[in-house]
């Protein structure tokens, strides 16, 4: 029975000098992701001899990183990966919401830690891991990992919060070897993959990037984070690498789509595209499909509480370019639950929250036993025993097929003129015209409007253009009565559309009732 995730990595044998990691265009072999973990694991044991505790890591996105993680979970402990573009008082809000024992950082970040009060005792340099001769001690770390069990805690990842500090969502290691076998026998990836990691670290992709490679000997190649921003270097990187699987984000997506690049690089050796996290408009997956037809799509849906994801559709039949796409069916071991208004089960093609159970679930959120209590209920369906289950706030309901669908979020939910209106089914509608490339679609509550902020080049798309094809699909209290042109939407640091800065612009704007920006 395994019961932490290194056991992956020390029960696998992989050839010492096979690459795991590529980073900055210097490869690292897994006898140095063992050397530099164990030794980063070592070490941190001397300087500290908590066990079960979060040690925080604060290094930008690097091979640093995995070394890092890999040795905090060697000492026994958790890792919680900082975002080090994040705002000071941020940082701190996190710090001193979470209580790290340690922080791993570098020499030339450590300054930007003292700034905000951490003090130099709580600090560890990334540096001390790769200095010569390495350290060994087998029985330490042998000592250290058996007093994990799999239900103690593995990650600590931040999310946003409502009050303005960041929820710390607890992850353990049974839920993510759980999830991860079942990647391994559902979606059969393996060792042969070289992945081109691009979202970062401190996001829940970095999971699966990081147990595939521990598990089966797959080669992370970590994507540096400016290309983000330049789809068509990034599209090189991928082509030049030999990129077989992509974990991305729609959005990024979509960008690279509409800048036409699928076509002007060699992308035969990509056999995988997993993209997660918002919907991905089936116009523009349909021209990836079309792009790469040896490559196998997988839609996968789960919020930060749930470990990685916990329902999965494999996009296997045509589907037309405004046809929503399915979240699908549950992964193995998870149980979907979809609850109306009365807290009973919905019944097929009927409308209710979609709610989880199972080993997938957080711990729940770190020194906040209150919003826990709010977000991991006891299952309504159960009075016979405990038994927990994650209220995710998305409205889904089942199809002719028994596929999941996604309609949007409870408080995307809105009554406009006396009807319901499902804000992300005008966004589907809206992105099914070819010459809009990104849109989100908002309600300004103190106006009492639909708006659309919107991307796109095309001269001849204006307000009437889009009511126009929009009164073809929707009923008229559903058409957006504002609109905004911009020529990018904001993004968050993982590339989703920043919805929550557009929604406080929405609400504190007084301008007229169509801007052009």
């Amino acid at each position: 029975m395994q019961k932490n995730i290194l056991e992956y990595f020390i029960n696998a044998h992989h050839d010492p000098q096979r690459v795991a990691v590529i980073d900055n265009g210097k490869e690292y072999t897994f006898a140095d992701l063992e050397r530099y973990s164990t030794t980063c694991g070592l070490l941190l044991t001397h300087k500290c001899c908590a066990i079960r505790r979060p040690i925080a890591v604060y290094l930008p996105k690097s091979a640093d990183v995995i070394f890092a993680d890999l040795g905090i979970v060697y000492s026994g402990n958790c890792y919680m990966n900082l975002d080090v573009k994040n705002p000071p008082k941020r940082i701190k809000a996190i710090i001193e919401n979470i209580g790290p024992v340690l922080i791993i950082t570098s020499s030339k970040l450590a300054q930007n830690l003292l700034q905000i009060g951490v003090e130099p005792a709580q600090l560890f340099l990334i540096e001390e891991i790769f200095r010569e001769p390495p350290i060994h001690d087998a029985v330490t770390i042998s000592e250290r990992l058996e007093k994990i069990i799999d239900t103690d805690p593995l990650c600590i990842i931040n999310t946003s919060g409502s009050t303005g500090v960041p929820k710390g969502v607890v992850l353990n290691h049974r839920g993510t070897i759980d999830f991860m076998d079942w990647c391994f026998d559902e979606l059969k990836l393996d060792g042969s993959h070289r992945i081109g990691s691009l979202s970062p670290f401190y996001f829940d992709i970095y999971t699966l990037e990081l147990n595939l490679c521990l598990a089966k000997g797959a080669t992370i190649a970590i994507i540096p984070e400016a290309l983000a921003t330049f789809p068509a270097r990034l599209m090189s990187f991928i082509a030049s690498n030999t990129i077989t699987l992509l974990f991305w984000v729609p959005t990024i997506m979509v960008n690279i789509v509409e800048q036409d690049l699928l076509k002007e690089f060699d992308l035969s050796a990509i056999r995988e595209v997993l993209f997660a996290g918002e919907v991905f408009p089936t116009r523009h997956l349909n021209r990836w499909r079309k792009a790469l037809p040896q490559a196998r799509f997988i839609n996968l849906y789960g919020p930060i509480e749930i470990t990685v994801d916990c329902t999965y559709f494999i996009v296997n039949r045509e589907m037309k370019d405004d046809e929503a796409l399915p979240i699908g069916f549950p992964c193995r071991n998870s149980d979907i639950l979809i609850l109306n208004d009365h807290n009973g089960l919905a019944q097929d093609g009927e409308r209710g929250e979609l709610c989880v159970r199972g080993t997938s679930l957080a711990m729940g959120y770190w020194n906040d036993a209150e919003k826990t209590a709010k977000a991991f209920i006891q299952n309504p369906l159960n009075s016979n025993y405990p038994e927990l289950i994650y209220r995710t706030g998305d409205l889904v309901y089942r199809n002719e097929r028994g596929e999941i669908m996604y309609v949007g979020r409870k408080d995307f939910q809105i009554k406009h003129l006396g009807y319901r209106v499902e804000l992300l089914e005008i966004e589907h509608q809206v992105l099914a015209i070819s010459d809009i490339s990104n849109a989100c679609v908002l309600y300004n509550k103190e106006r009492k409007e639909i708006t659309l902020f919107y991307e796109s080049n095309a001269p001849g798309i204006t307000e009437a253009s889009i009511r126009t094809s929009l009164a073809d699909a929707l009923p008229k209290y559903m058409l957006p009565t504002a609109f905004v042109r911009m020529s990018e939407l904001p993004r968050n640091p993982n590339g989703k559309i920043d919805r929550n800065g557009l929604n406080e612009q929405l609400q504190e704007s007084s301008h007229a009732l169509t801007v052009e920006c």
